[in-house]
This record gives C-alpha cells, structure tokens and sequence, in this order.
C-alpha cells in the first residue's frame, strides 16, 4: 500500500509496488512524481528524509538529506534585518523578506542526492526508471486543484510574511507557468504546463544525480545564483553531504516508536506523547474541552523546547535524552495537572509547503518520507523550471542560539515521518507536511489510533487542535461548546475557517496481515492498496 496527498504519485507508486518493486522504490518513484503534481511542496530544488524499515535485510535507518546554509552564510548576516518571527514560529521575518522570498532564501538542495542514496542503498529500480512517471507527467500537464490554488492565494501580508503569489512572480518560469495570460493566479481546473521541468528531468534522467551537484546543471545554477547575488555556489552543491543514522525511540502505552532524531522533529513527537501518556485520554471525550485542554498544554511545553533548544546537532547540543527520559515527561504531565499554564514567547507576531509518502511492501519492508521546499523561495532558474526552496527564514538570524545561522549548517525540519510498531513489527507508518504543526498532528493521528481505537482513515481526518503559540487553535469541526468552555477557563481560543487544518496526515495501520490507509481530506490524496503484486 501507498498513502500519498497525490492521486498521481500514490498511481505511480503503487505501479511500482505491482511489477514488483520495493517500497523504497515505489517512495523515490512517487516522490518524483509530487514534485510535478506539486511543484511548490517539493521538488528536485527541495530537501528531506526518509525512515526505512527492512526486516529481511536487518536494517532500520533514517536517510537525512536536508537542506544546508551556503558555505559562505556568516552568523550574523542579517541580525539588522530583523523584524519578528510568524506566530507558529516556523519563520523568522526580516526587512525586505530577504531570507523567504529570491536567492538569498535559498539553502542547498539535497533532495536530488537523498533520492539516488535511497535506490543505491534500499532499492531496486534504475534510477532513469524511478524518474520516468514524472517526466511522463510533466510532458502532459498538471490540474490545478483546489489545495493548490488555497496555498498560493493566502494573503499572508498581515502577519508580514511575503506571499506566494509574489514569490511565484519574480521568475519568468513562474509568471509563465502559474499565472493565466491576464496576469491572474491560475484558477482549479487550469493545466500548469511547465516544459522547461521536464526538459531538466529528463537531461538528469539521462546524466544521473552526479549532474544536479557536479555537472552542467551544477554550473547552471551556480552562475544563476551569481549573477542574482544567492549564496548558492558550486562549492555548495559539490561539497553537499547526506548522512545516515539511527532512529530515535519512545513509547507509547506498550508501542514502540521510531522517528527522526534532530534537526528533524520527532523528537518533538515523542515528548508529547510521553507527557501526554501521563493521563488516561481515552476516558475522556474526543476534542472535549479537558482533552483539548490537555493537548494544548503539553503541545505549548514542547514548542519551549524546540524554540529553545532544536538545531543541527553537529553545531549544538540537543538534550534528546533528557527531553525523551520519562522523568521529564512526568514533571511537565505533574504541572499540567496542577493548573499551570505555559507561556510561549515569541519576538512577534501558517501552513506551510511539505509532503509526504507512507508505504508499505509485501516483504514487510515500511518507508516513511517527507520532503519539502520548506517554503517555495520564488527562485527559478530559466530554463530548469524547478523551484528552489526558501529555508534560509527557519535560521534565527541572532547568533549563539541553537538554531542560528551557521556555514553548511543544516536547518531545522519540521518533519516527523514515523513509524510505531507493535512487538515487532510495524503498526502504523505516519507522517503528515504541514511545518510546526507535524509534530503535533502526527502525535493526535497516533494518539486516535491507540487511545480512542479509530481506523486510519478516521484517525486522519479527526478534528484536530494545534498550541504552538500562546493561542489553542482548533478546527472549525471541534465543538463550538468545547471552545466556549476553553474561553470561559481563561484561554485564547482561535477557530480555522477550514475543516481539516493543521497539517496533512498520511498513514497506513497494518493488522493481522492487512494494510488500511487514510489520507487526510485536506489535501486531494489517496491511499492505494496494490493486490498480487508481481
């Protein structure tokens, strides 16, 4: 089975699993795939990672491609600059959105690496081979749906952001490409058609992944880069390295989980489930106000922690081990109960661009990816056709703190893709797009399963409620009488106008031999169940 936010990667992925490809292969294959379908949540000019679970081989690691800051970025380059920070925290904002929007926002891709490493190390199919649907697809044109069409027409100016449309009109590519001949947005139901996209697959088809980092297309998007002042240099793309580790590990109520260590979130993931194990959720009514309540308390407590303490561990000490240790957790569950409320300060006062590609095999083998632009930077390359990613706001830009900018420093990620597993084997594999709110939702998704017994389908598209600010902010399907209550006890209470916010959950629960998937209504994906497999 394939879970997937896109019927078209979740198709080809699933081709893959039926003539008899691995679930690392039908990964790479559908995560080409979404960088067509989906040309602002990922792509070739993007960064991720990948868990992977293989039984038979005896292997369980986490393939990390993130993205990094230029060589040449300084601790201090844009602390003049700064003006706030976005009230979910994903992003810094400063003057002129220099870090979010053009080539300055651009952090090194490691999308076009990670991918090759996963078929090299795990997989089975040619690398041509893997790319071919989504060339295929970019050939033939993509439908503008209507996630799509929400996520450029987001007026973010309020909160000082720059939004996406404007990013999408500093390229001729993306005037050309998103936009209709009266210079408006396309609407859903237009075709993108992006033949500069497909060009670049099919010449990196052809040259193999070496091309993107130290052939011509290298040399392409150096020169481009220099002659629009990015920090992007062949030395970045030549001297790019993934790494490979070993998952991190929590528990919950006698399920084994392994997610992504830091600079990823699962870490993140795991504190909340092990603060919230502290108390018998599935007494209490589902999004009640105590539930609620609950959530949102040990949700602000972890966003202290991230906001203080994630980075790249290679440049600062991350306390994984005290924030995971069940003492802890005990602590913070021990002051909740008491009534205190935590604080979560921010400089000033979103969802943002990801995806992700659960998938599980008939050799028992279990793939979790997410990969992202972190938010698309607008920065085209003429004539390549990919979008770059715009991570470089996820830096703090005030140097000495964990997540300050730093020379090949690699950002803080927002993913979590997981795995849970029961004895031995997995149970549910999960991960969800959607920025600071990953962690929380993957840990909700979880938390449906095994403390409220929900299928996969019900437990991603349950109501969810989200506290990584000093706000709860809920969904507009949680009660308005739950809310009611939470405002009398003191709380600032914020209803989306959406149904299925706050991230996109994505995940396969395997029992008794049988896959059930369940891909969250917000995004226009599917789950593909693949029978008599070749």
């Amino acid at each position: 089975m394939i879970v997937a936010p896109q019927p078209e990667a979740a198709e080809a992925g699933a081709a893959v699993l039926r003539r008899g490809g691995n679930a690392v292969d039908a990964a790479v294959a559908a995560a080409f795939v979404q960088g067509v379908a989906d040309p602002l949540m990922c792509g070739i000019g993007g960064f991720g990672s990948m868990q992977v679970f293989m039984p038979g081989r005896g292997l369980h690691e986490v393939l990390e491609f993130y993205a990094r800051a230029s060589l040449h970025a300084t601790p201090d380059m844009w602390v003049s600059k700064l003006r706030g920070q976005s009230r979910d925290g994903f992003a810094f904002l400063l003057e002129g959105g220099v870090s979010e929007a053009g080539y300055g926002a651009v952090c090194t891709p490691g999308n076009v690496k990670g991918y090759a490493e996963a078929l090299r190390r795990y997989g089975t199919l040619d690398w041509a081979d893997a790319m071919a649907p989504a060339i295929a697809l970019a050939r033939r044109g993509v439908t503008v749906r209507p996630h799509m069409h929400w996520f450029w027409s987001q007026d973010q100016s309020g909160s000082g952001q720059v939004n996406t449309v404007d990013k999408l009109r500093l390229s001729r590519t993306g005037r050309e490409v998103f936009f209709r001949p009266d210079g408006s947005p396309k609407r859903p139901g237009d075709v993108l058609h992006n033949p500069d996209l497909a060009r670049t697959l099919e010449r990196l088809a052809a040259g193999g992944p070496e091309l993107f980092y130290h052939g011509e297309l290298a040399e392409e998007i150096a020169a481009d880069f220099a002659r629009n002042g990015g920090l992007i240099s062949r030395e970045d793309l030549a001297r790019y390295e993934l790494s490979v580790v070993a998952p991190i590990w929590g528990s919950y109520r006698g399920h084994r989980i392994s997610t992504t260590p830091p600079p990823a979130s699962g870490m993140l993931m795991l504190e909340l489930l092990h603060i919230l194990e502290n108390f018998d959720l599935g007494a209490l009514e589902h999004n009640g106000a105590e539930h609620v309540r609950l959530l949102a308390e040990a949700m602000k407590r972890m966003t202290i922690d991230k906001d203080r303490f994630m980075g790249d561990p290679a440049y600062v000490e991350v306390p994984v081990e005290r924030l995971l240790s069940r003492d802890y957790a005990a602590t913070q569950a021990e002051a909740i109960r008491r009534g205190e409320r935590a604080v979560v300060k921010r400089l000033d006062a979103s969802q943002r661009d990801t995806t992700h590609i659960s998938v599980v095999d008939d050799a028992g083998n279990a793939v979790a990816l997410t990969h992202t632009l972190g938010s698309p930077s607008g920065a085209i390359t003429d004539g390549l056709g990919f979008i770059y990613n715009g991570t470089m706001s996820r830096f703090d830009p005030r140097p000495g703190r964990a997540g300050s900018i730093a020379p090949g420093k690699r950002r803080s990620s927002s993913a979590a893709p997981t795995i849970v597993f029961r004895e031995d084997r997995p149970y549910i594999v999960i991960g969800a797009p959607g920025g600071s709110y990953i962690a929380p939702a993957v840990a909700q998704g979880i938390m449906n399963v095994i403390d409220f017994q929900m299928s996969m389908l019900e437990a991603v598209t349950a109501p969810r409620v989200v506290a990584v600010s000093d706000s709860i902010d809920v969904s507009n399907r949680v009660l308005m009488s739950v809310t009611d209550e939470l405002a009398a006890q003191g709380y600032d209470v914020k209803r989306s106008a959406q149904s299925y916010p706050f991230a996109a959950l994505h995940g396969i629960l395997i029992e008794n031999g049988r896959f059930f998937g369940g891909a969250d209504p917000q995004r226009d994906g599917m789950a593909v169940a693949v029978k008599n497999p070749i």
